[in-house]
């Protein structure tokens, strides 16, 4: 039995559909199990069993893996995320869970300039010394998160601080074909692997498409690091540590030029989902 967790989450939910696309049994773990999971009904065959369990409570996260051979462990950043999945590592490890497939982040080194990813360093070395078998998903920027764009590109404007460096992306259902050959393809489970889109593409550049794609006048705009997390703190109302680490992430694109992997398309034997197909799909966004 696969156990997924982070099923709410675009790329958790995305697997569960991989899953059941290749008719592989799932459990699903929830905070809240009364409330139905996007795009999942009863009517699935095989079915996915839906169970309650929370990283902070050990007692509901054994009653969970009771039974399963591997997990999906994707969790939301966090200041706490660490100290988390150290422990669902280690509760899966002594309930007899035998493949562990994380999501983790680019540049996921104890002297990375970004704190998130120093973060899932130390969870990797966890999950390492925990002895299990595991397989490490470290992929660039999601583009599900561009969609966090859109109200300030209905007002013309993107706002960053990545200059014109190109940045990686990859759609979440990329990854989530990726975790799922993990799981079920013994070929691929234990690799450690850096994911991306087909392109990396510049915010600037971003601009221009979706100028073409809404009619619209949309420039890029480019910040300090600092007017960057002080916008996000004060008009996008983000937590500090968030604001932190996507200034973060972002002044990662310029130390450390990014360009695409040819992974997903080495292991789905596909290429990985573009840029441009995923912003004509979710058009409607960026025209509110």
């Amino acid at each position: 039995m696969i156990v997924a967790m982070g099923v709410t989450g675009a790329t958790g939910n995305a697997l569960l559909h991989s899953l059941l696309t290749l008719g592989t049994p799932v459990r699903a773990l929830t905070r809240t199990p009364h409330k139905p999971i996007p795009g999942i009904t009863g009517a699935h065959q095989p079915p996915v069993e839906v169970q309650h369990a929370d990283a902070t409570d050990p007692r509901s996260l054994r009653a969970a893996f009771e039974g399963a051979d591997q997990l999906f462990l994707a969790m939301a950043n966090s200041p706490a995320q660490v100290e988390l999945e150290r422990r669902v590592i280690d509760i899966a490890a002594s309930a007899g869970i035998a493949h562990i497939v994380k999501v983790s982040a680019p540049a996921a080194e104890p002297g990375s300039p970004v704190a998130i990813s120093r973060g899932h360093h130390a969870i990797e070395e966890h999950l390492r010394a925990s002895g299990l078998t595991h397989t490490i998903l470290r992929p660039y920027a999601f583009m599900q998160n561009l969609l966090r764009l859109a109200p300030t590109v209905v007002q013309g404007v993107i706002l960053g601080t990545t200059g014109d460096a190109p940045c990686n992306h990859i759609d979440c259902r990329d990854i989530a074909d990726v975790a799922a050959a993990a799981l079920t393809r013994p070929e691929v489970a234990g690799g450690t692997y850096t994911l991306t889109g087909p392109e990396a593409v510049s915010y600037p550049e971003i601009a221009a498409r979706l100028r073409t794609l809404t009619g619209r006048q949309i420039r890029y705009v480019d910040l300090t690091p600092d007017e960057l997390r002080d916008h996000l703190i004060r008009n996008a109302h983000m937590p500090t540590w968030l604001a932190d680490h996507v200034t973060e992430i972002q002044q990662l694109a310029i130390t450390r030029p990014e360009t695409p992997t040819t992974t997903v398309i080495d292991i789905l034997g596909r290429p990985p989902r573009t840029l441009d197909a995923f912003l004509h799909e979710h058009h409607a966004h960026f025209r509110r």
